[in-house]
């Protein structure tokens, strides 16, 4: 049996934000088996209660979570006013469903599309500082002094960055690095080694949340249960 608040429940089944549900409660516009429901706090049984709003049976979403290895020249955004082709373009699903987060145009890895709105503002808030790992590509050899600032801070706008790991793929080559970090800041990797006069030439996303990108570039595959119960136990907390 799955317990859950009635504003809640109203709010998965994507009528309405969880807040504006407490007013169709308020309202007297809830009720469950049969019965009007006035307290906020009420919960009900997922998956047994009949509930319904104005008289009309309602039942939450049923969520869905995909991991998705983005290939270049995609847009991550559910459309385009470029008309240009979206990471939804990828999914096969009838259901809506939204990226957490983004990653830019040209730049590959792991993606996470879902319709659960809890679930994503887990994954980006910037509170549970959830790990992204990318392996980059710069122009030129990084320096030992600027990895040591890229670790202990380097400031884009006036707010301080950092990455939490950098690591050389060999000793003779400082050119590839994999690198760890836990914002989401629209081009943040790329951005910090901007600031210290390099380019970014290549950004590859190789996990999210500590989620592998272990599928082929361009492809996807539903989340496991105990991938999205891991995110949810290690980071929710």
């Amino acid at each position: 049996m799955t317990q859950i608040r009635i504003n809640k429940f109203i709010s998965e089944s994507g009528i309405s934000s969880r807040r504006k549900a407490e007013e169709l409660i308020l309202q007297g516009r809830v009720s469950v088996n049969g019965k009007t429901i006035s307290d906020l706090s009420f919960k009900v049984d997922a998956e047994n209660d009949k509930v319904f709003l104005d008289g009309e049976r309602i039942s939450p979403k049923k969520h869905l979570y995909f991991l998705l290895n983005k290939p270049k020249g995609i847009v991550t955004t559910t459309n385009d006013e470029k008309n240009r082709k979206t990471v939804i373009d990828l999914i096969n699903t009838k259901e809506k469903i939204f990226p957490v987060g983004r990653l830019d145009y040209d730049t590959t890895g792991a993606l996470i599309l879902t319709n659960d709105g809890d679930f994503s503002n887990l994954l980006t808030h910037p509170k549970h500082k959830v790990p992204r790992e990318y392996e980059v590509k710069i122009d030129r050899q990084l320096l030992e002094e600027d990895k040591e600032k890229l670790l202990h801070g380097v400031y884009l706008k006036g707010m301080k960055g950092k990455f939490n790991h950098v690591i050389f793929q060999t000793k003779n080559n400082r050119r590839t690095i994999k690198i760890t970090a836990v914002e989401g800041r629209n081009h943040f990797v790329k951005n910090m080694f901007n600031a210290l006069g390099y380019t970014v030439l290549s950004l590859n996303r190789k996990s999210f949340a500590g989620i592998d990108a272990d599928i082929p570039i361009g492809q996807y595959r539903a989340l496991k249960k105990e991938e999205i119960s891991g995110v949810i136990e290690t980071y929710g907390k």
